[in-house]
Parts: C-alpha cells; structure tokens; sequence
C-alpha cells in the first residue's frame, strides 16, 4: 500500500519556493521519529532558508545526540512561540505519524494551517489532511522513505550527519535490522547511508548502551517480578503502575524496548506492556508471523500501528485494563489457530 502525490512538491523544493519551513512528527518521539525529523531538515537545508524542526512532546536523553538535536524546539511549555512560528511557515512536514490526533494539541494548530501539508509516513489507514503525500506501508521506517525522497532531488548530495540520522532511525525502527519490516531495499538503504561515513558502532552505543541505573534496575524487576505468561504461554504481559514508575524515577524513553523482552522467551507467540501513565493507561504489543496486534488493539483499546508492533490506550483502572487484557488475549488467540 503506497502513496505518491510529491512530483509537484518536488518541483517546488527545487526551485526555492519555499522560505520557511516546518517539520514535526508524533508525540514521544522514538529513534524513527527524531532520526527522519533531523534527517529531513538536513535535506531541506540545502534548499530552504529557515527549516525548524518541532517536537509536539519532549524524548528520551539517548536521541539528543543526534546531528541537529539542539536546534530542535518542543512545544509544550512553548506554545506560543511555535504558534506563531507555523503561522507564518510555507509547509508542514508532517514525518511518523498519519493522523493529525498523534501530535496531541499541536495537531489542531497544523490542521487550521493554510499552507501546504506533506505527510511522509509508513503506518497503517491514513487521515487525509495532506496536501501532498509519500506514504508505503513496506518502508522499514519513515527514515528509509526520507532517503528515497531524497533521492528524487536531482543533484543533491547527502552529507555524512544527515545518513547518520536517517541510519538510526532505520536501525531502531527494525530492531538491528531483524523485524520482519526489513527488506532487500531496507539493507541496500542502510548500505548507502554506511558509505557516507556513518559511524554504526558509535550510534548503537548511544542509544542501546545508555541505560541510566535506574532504568537498568526497571527493566531487571519487570523481568524478574511483573512478567507473566498467559495462553498457554504463548503470551507474554508486563504492566506498571504510576508508583512503580514514580519508584525507580522512570523518565521518559525509559519505557521503550521493555515489551520486546517477552518475545524473546521460546514459545511466546505476543507479548504486551501496560503502564498506568496517570492521565491514561497506555498500551505497546508486538507480536511474531502473522498475529495482528494491530487489529487486536484497535478492536479492543482505541488504538493501531503495524501488524507486529502496535500500541493502544484506556481511560480505565489499570486493574481493570489488565483484566480486559486478559480476558480478550484468550479469545484474540483463537485467531491464530
């Protein structure tokens, strides 16, 4: 499933139509979100005056290193400023994200935008809100579309910082390269971002070498203490409450990787992550073959994603949200027979 209406946008990039441009990308930006956000702007620089990035939330500490991070503005708590800034910008680049609800508060602003909205993306059922689109469900990550879209920019030569954002994007989107999203186009990708110069060992370092203690010590209770196994084991659960969080001081991005661990063990087929954020509950599954997490959560928990990697949301108990968990998984697996 793909999407290409960038011919037109294409033309105009190259001809220095635009002046002053945007890019944004979805609310608790992963290495995806960040590494095609400041890989783009890279991109753009090179035919735009002004591009500035803007996070809609702020991001886990082992993405700030990235080539461009510090120019990067977060909208919460700057709200004004932003406003203000899109006011008056040509386009929107809108980077991981297909639905204008997943930058939170910021999506209503982009939505009442008269400018051009570009939408780049990788995810299931799009909104439409684009002016222009390039969107294919079989892209490893929106980081790998972002180097194919360069590529459409006759001449332009890309340097060895922006193929380092692209790259790690790209890596943390495919798990080192071993999730079922990684294609033939996805190495020969990556195999041309490693000859500008990119430095793999330094990225993997930076972000999968980096747990503070404290995130060390989350991950060993969660595996030792929290991890259950249901359906016969084919089911891996792990859920939180807001004063586990609080307990070992969980900041943001500490989360992220944790739901993986339960694939790991022989004979899990699905494993989910529920942690009581406060304001909701909220959701990650991933799954192995061909179990769709992603109809089970938006059937069940308000949410979607990829066949094998989803997350959804509740406005209920976390002890409640466990319990529906619980009781659907078991019906969800009769799927799979």
């Amino acid at each position: 499933m793909a999407i290409d209406t960038t011919q037109e946008l294409i033309k105009k990039i190259q001809s220095r139509a635009y002046s002053r441009l945007v890019i944004t990308t979805h609310h608790k930006p992963d290495g995806d979100a960040m590494g095609s956000s400041l890989g783009l702007m890279g991109v753009l620089k090179a035919y735009c005056e002004e591009v500035q990035v803007i996070a809609p939330t702020d991001y886990a500490d082992s993405y700030h290193w990235i080539p461009g991070n510090d120019s990067v503005w977060v909208y919460e708590g700057r709200e004004a400023e932003c406003d203000s800034y899109l006011a008056s910008c040509d386009a929107v680049f809108c980077l991981d994200f297909n639905r204008l609800s997943r930058i939170n508060q910021l999506g209503e602003v982009v939505g009442q935008l008269n400018c051009d909205k570009i939408m780049i993306d990788h995810h299931l059922d799009p909104e439409f809100f684009y002016t222009y689109a390039f969107w294919d469900t079989r892209a490893s990550s929106t980081c790998e579309l972002i180097s194919d879209f360069a590529k459409k920019l006759d001449g332009y030569d890309m340097n060895v910082d922006t193929a380092t954002c692209l790259y790690t994007g790209m890596m943390t989107d495919t798990g080192h390269f071993q999730y079922a999203n990684t294609t033939p186009h996805t190495l020969k990708t990556a195999a041309e971002l490693l000859a500008k110069g990119v430095d793999h060992v330094a990225i993997r370092e930076r972000i999968f070498d980096a747990f503070s203690p404290d995130r060390s010590r989350l991950f060993g209770y969660c595996l030792h203490e929290k991890m259950e196994l249901l359906a016969g084991g084919e089911v891996a659960l792990i859920y939180l409450s807001a004063e586990e969080l609080l307990r070992f001081n969980v900041q943001t991005g500490d989360t992220e990787g944790l739901v993986n661990f339960g694939l790991n063990i022989k004979g899990v087929r699905m494993s989910a992550l529920i942690i009581d954020r406060t304001e909701r509950v909220k959701m990650s599954f991933r799954s192995k073959g061909d179990i769709a997490v992603n109809e089970y959560s938006a059937q069940w928990f308000s949410g979607g994603g990829h066949k094998n990697a989803a997350g959804g949301q509740s406005e209920d108990s976390l002890e409640n949200t466990v319990a529906l968990f619980k009781r659907t998984v078991k019906e969800f697996q009769q799927t799979w027979k």
